[in-house]
């Protein structure tokens, strides 16, 4: 779907774009600083600035995805003007703008969020209670029409007896502060404090002041309850919440008596540290709010409001509700119908309640009812295995992780796997497999981070079987136990039952029945019939006796059951196994499967046809805001999968070296253990600088890879972690970085630069290769901010550090000066010689885009041709071409370089190295090619009643060639 006759054409629906360049903003990069790069995007090549997401977010976001007001653009970022410049120039240069935008959660930090402060002052009975996922009805006595805040630095008890929690009065309201923090007090609540003050006031009984304060007292008194969801009480309390303020504000003003009692009541509710008995009223006053205050560290079991993930401070949104949905994307909406916003990115589909619905009534709000093709939408759906998006989603696609994956595997050797794998436990000592380390790390997100979801579930299934007279005696905690063991066997990110329509897809149905056979596996001491329980409302198996009330509890369930899967498996596996599991970091990815070592090009030849049949206009990304490492620190890693034997040497002296320099962690270990120590020297080969490393470069280096130690172990949750840090095992590891990283006498140094320059060099080539390939294949192919030329970037924050457009504008008006002064061939060679600088991958990037800008119907919706190759080096050549009504190009990459070129010292590779390998066209493509990097014309060669191309001319000056026939 999707299929346009001008890819790069007009805003509206059935726009796609030819390609897109992805910038973060915040508020060291706004509207204005983008605005000044749009003639160079225009003149690289792309069609769309593809931005991250730009509404207002709490303040200093570097990322934007914690909107704190869906109807207001990011004052850091700029005004509505600014916009409005921005889009203008986008339309004046002929670029479109994809937009990323976030339905599934908001940022509650601070007081940032006008719902989320109106909800906690307010509870069920604000008008926003709904907006939220928040289970009112928790488990925990304590908690019932609360919202647990698990923002205390220490136990509660023991923050209010320091003094630290404060009240405050601030222009007729009430807060409680607690550092940045601070949070509204009940309307109701506050009468307290009021008839404290005029117990404190020194004015006669009959004075209009002293009058009007008792007055506000009983009108806060008389509030509706605060439990009421009924609409015409919450109309009433918020209208006289309103009211009393202003009052309460104008009477505080106007008279000093009662500013002196009121400044005296709260002074004295705020109590003195030291004197316990004293903060008894200002604990009676917060035992009041419709939120409940807890240490951070242990109060996860009990969160009763969905989150992002294991994220307290972004709160689930209930979109499915229609004015949910029409408060959130007014905004967007009005920027679509306008034309400055052309394409919408969905951020975590997965989290809401139902995707395809919601994809439904953006399509319907968007490209309207009655359009005959799309808005355009892409998806971050994360694809597991041979999983596919489902049909039935009026999207043009993903955002590309499984694409990145594909690409990159076909630069990894399948043949090394086994002994990458027997060196990796060798090294790392240990015997891991990973599906079963992905089993164990989803069983402990599930027991600790994500335990609170896990007990709201659990209650739903436990509520459920009561209904069920076959399954009433399951325990509360056997259910829970099940539950837990199903999610951690569950195969993909999520299901898509229908719960409400009765419809369960085939897929699904696999799923579930897949999850289910292997938790009982893994549990054979657990009774089966907990599972047959499980797997019947899973797969809507419900008792004919329902009532309605009791189908719409398990088809709630249902839906429910699905938003949690997904947040664990992504907690599980990419944010913990994938810190773990090292045997290639360049296989964890997001959306990969490191234990699947590569691929072949018939399999990418394959993944790239059924792409171009099915879903033609989904985005092609090779690094990404989330990826673990950038594209040009994966090409190079993945040259080590080809020279096991020369890895291992190395990186086993390495161990050797800086065995000395290992600290004890205090408990009978040192520090980083050998698993740590692996990662650590892969990230090493992956980061290490281009060319001669000054102070400063090798200063930043070393920072940046202690941060990136850092997190990597503490999101591998063994040694340390986030919640738990081991100061003295993040100690250790930050000094080993730093000693074994020191310049001047350091035999591992000394070594490891020796062993590196072949790797880059190497490294360099695969990253050619791999763009161009994305470049070229079905999709449409996104730049990473920066990424037009080398970036050595590893996971967030490092890769959104700021980028130096000014140096990329440079680098780009040199290249093309230089291209309309010297022949294409002599400018291709001479980039080859200086590839250091990146103006090569810069002129390969330019030079695709405008391929794809000279023929956009045949890169959006023609034919893809997988290209046989022949001769000694077949292996080692990945060829296809695309075509569409008499226009045809052709691309051919080099592959497993430095097997390619061992016998050489892996030096670049000669054309004489491909003597004898042949590119295979269908005699239909017989004819003259030009080489779009040099220039070269080729002629294909007729052989056995078909048409080759021979390799060594096709690579005789340039890494790769992008061939256009004439």
């Amino acid at each position: 779907m999707h299929r346009s006759e001008d890819p790069g054409g007009a805003a509206g629906a059935g726009r796609i774009p030819r390609a897109t360049y992805r910038i973060q903003f915040n508020l060291g990069f706004t509207f204005r600083d983008a605005a000044e790069i749009v003639p160079y995007l225009a003149e690289l090549g792309v069609s769309d600035l593809y931005a991250s997401p730009y509404l207002q977010a709490r303040p200093g976001s570097m990322h934007g995805y914690d909107i704190t007001n869906h109807e207001a653009l990011n004052p850091e970022i700029g005004t509505e003007a600014d916009h409005a410049r921005l889009s203008g120039l986008l339309r004046e240069h002929g670029l479109g703008h994809l937009l990323d935008i976030v339905p599934n959660h908001m940022g509650i930090a601070g007081a940032s969020n006008p719902w989320w402060m109106n909800v906690l002052e307010n509870g069920p009975s604000s008008p926003y209670a709904r907006y939220f996922d928040i289970d009112w009805q928790a488990r925990s006595p304590d908690l019932q029409g609360k919202v647990l805040l698990p923002l205390l630095g220490d136990q509660y008890g023991c923050v209010l007896e320091a003094g630290e929690l404060k009240l405050v009065y601030d222009a007729g309201q009430f807060r409680v502060d607690y550092y940045e923090n601070w949070f509204p007090v009940a309307p109701g609540s506050t009468a307290a404090v009021l008839r404290e003050a005029l117990e404190r006031v020194h004015l006669r009984e009959d004075d209009e002041q002293r009058m009007e304060l008792a007055s506000i007292v009983t009108a806060l008194e008389h509030l509706p309850p605060r439990g009421s969801t009924d609409e015409a009480s919450i109309e009433e309390r918020n209208r006289e919440r309103i009211v009393t303020r202003r009052r309460l504000h104008a009477l505080y003003t106007a008279s000093a008596e009662v500013r002196a009692a009121l400044d005296g009541a709260v002074k004295a509710f705020n109590g003195k540290p030291g004197d316990p008995r004293s903060f008894d009223r200002l604990d009676t006053l917060l035992s009041d709010q419709a939120y409940r205050l807890a240490f951070w560290r242990v109060a996860a079991e009990e969160i009763n409001y969905r989150r992002f993930f294991d994220v307290n401070d972004l709160a689930g949104l209930r979109t499915e509700i229609p004015q949910v949905f029409h408060d959130t994307h007014r905004l967007i909406l009005r920027l679509v119908r306008e034309g400055r916003v052309t394409g919408l990115r969905i951020d975590h589909p997965d989290g809401l309640f139902h995707p395809r619905e919601y994809l439904r009534e953006l399509q319907r709000e968007t490209a309207g009812i009655e359009a005959r093709e799309p808005f355009y939408v892409l998806v971050e759906k994360i694809l597991t295995g041979d999983e596919t998006l489902p049909d039935d989603w009026p999207v043009a696609g993903t955002v590309g992780y499984e694409y990145m994956n594909r690409v990159n595997g076909i630069f990894v050797d399948p043949a090394q796997g086994q002994r990458m794998d027997d060196l990796y436990h060798r090294f790392a000592r240990n015997r891991w497999k990973f599906h079963d380390l992905v089993y164990d790390k989803k069983r402990l997100i599930l027991r600790s981070s994500l335990i609170s979801e896990l007990t709201v579930l659990a209650s739903m299934l436990d509520r459920l079987s009561t209904e069920n007279r076959c399954y009433r005696d399951f325990t509360w905690g056997a259910l829970r136990d099940v539950l837990r063991e199903t999610i951690a066997c569950f195969p993909v990110y999520r299901t898509y039952v229908d719960a409400y329509a009765g419809a369960v897809s085939g897929k699904d149905r696999q799923y579930v029945d897949q999850a289910i056979r292997a938790a009982k596996r893994r549990n054979p001491d657990v009774s089966g019939s907990l599972f047959e329980f499980l797997h019947d409302v899973l797969l809507l198996r419900w008792p004919e006796s329902l009532s309605p009330e009791a189908r719409e509890d398990h088809a709630r369930f249902v839906m429910k059951f699905q938003q949690l899967t997904g947040p664990v498996m992504a907690k599980g596996v990419e944010d913990t196994t994938f810190y773990l599991y090292n045997r290639l970091i360049s296989l964890n990815e997001v959306g990969g499967e490191p234990d699947r070592f590569g691929i072949t090009p018939d399999e990418f030849h394959a993944f790239n046809m059924e792409r171009a049949e099915r879903w033609p206009a989904s985005m092609s990304a090779s690094s990404t805001h989330d990826t673990k490492r950038s594209e040009d620190v994966r090409a190079r890693i993945n040259i080590l999968s080809e020279i096991p034997d020369l890895w291992e040497e190395h990186v086993f002296r390495w161990a050797e070296i800086n065995r000395g320099h290992k600290l004890p962690d205090g408990a009978d270990h040192l520090v980083p253990d050998e698993n740590d120590e692996y990662l650590l020297y892969q990230t090493l080969v992956g980061a290490w600088p281009f060319g001669e490393v000054n102070d400063q470069v090798h200063q930043d280096l070393v920072g940046r890879v202690q941060a990136y130690m850092e997190k990597a172990t503490r999101e591998a949750k063994l040694n340390t972690s986030w919640i738990n840090p081991v100061e003295a095992y993040d100690r250790g590891l930050k000094e080993f970085v730093a000693t074994i990283l020191r310049r001047g006498d350091n035999p591992f140094l000394d070594d490891f630069v020796r062993f590196h320059p072949p790797v880059a060099r190497l490294g360099m080539v695969n990253s050619l290769a791999q763009t161009l390939v994305k470049l070229t294949s079905p999709g449409v192919p996104d730049v990473y901010q920066g990424q037009e030329i080398w970036d050595l970037s590893l996971v967030d924050p490092d890769n959104r550090r700021p980028v130096d457009f000014a140096l990329r504008r440079e680098l780009l008006a040199s290249l093309n000066a230089s291209l309309e002064e010297r022949e294409r061939r002599e400018v291709a060679r001479s980039l080859v010689d200086g590839w250091e600088d990146g103006r090569i991958k810069l002129y390969l990037t330019q030079t695709a885009l405008r391929v794809r800008q000279a023929y956009p119907g045949l890169f959006a919706t023609g034919e893809y041709l997988p290209l046989p190759t022949e001769g000694e080096r077949a292996d080692h050549a990945v060829a296809f071409a695309r075509r569409a009504e008499g226009s045809a190009v052709v691309t051919v990459v080099p592959r497993l370089i430095a097997t390619l070129t061992r016998d050489q010292d892996f030096a670049l590779p000669t054309a004489k190295l491909w003597k004898g390998t042949r590119i295979v066209l269908p005699s239909e493509l017989a004819g003259t090619y030009v080489d779009r990097f040099t220039g070269a014309e080729l002629r294909t060669r007729d052989v056995g009643g078909g048409a080759v191309l021979e390799a060594e001319a096709v690579f005789a000056d340039f890494p790769v060639g992008l061939l256009e026939r004439v």
